[in-house]
């Protein structure tokens, strides 16, 4: 598993993937080339999947977020898969989540603005396959989205 060194480098790593390895060596209180080695076991273990860029979709115009609690028709026996799967290939979709309890999924979807967001629902949402329920939540503010894990 992971020792206190590993989880000096990762908190480091995981507030800026992008500093130079000399420089996360040093944060870390190791020398390059250990950062490097260990960087490299915990990428081909998984500890650490890959880095990616974090787009504020805010800047792109999008205003409007909603959270869509979904039951499924649960007599369907592939009601679940089929639902993801359409669910995938919906471009304003940014987050789907399974539950168990009373809720099934939770879908995240983005507009530009009310108008957009109403035909998103209409043409592509109600579309998907078993929905027995919906529950639309429309987001006020995000108070608090961190990936940082506590290491």
């Amino acid at each position: 598993m992971l020792d206190d060194t590993d989880r000096r480098i990762l908190r480091h790593y995981q507030h800026d993937a992008l500093l130079a390895p000399a420089e996360l060596a040093e944060l870390a209180g190791v020398t390059p080339a250990t950062c490097a080695r260990r960087l490299e076991r915990m990428q081909k273990s998984g500890i650490i999947r890959g880095n990616h860029a974090v787009v504020d979709w805010h800047a792109l115009g999008y205003e409007v977020e909603v959270s869509l609690r979904i039951t499924l028709d649960k007599t369907e026996p592939r009601a679940f898969d089929e639902f993801i799967k359409a669910a995938r290939d919906v471009p304003h979709v940014i987050e789907i989540q399974t539950f168990l309890g009373r809720v099934d999924l939770r879908l995240s979807v983005i507009a530009f603005d009310m108008a957009h967001y109403q035909k998103i629902y209409r043409s592509t949402i109600l579309t998907l396959p078993h929905i027995n329920d919906i529950e639309a939540l429309m987001h006020v503010a995000r108070i608090k989205s961190d990936e940082t894990l506590p290491l």
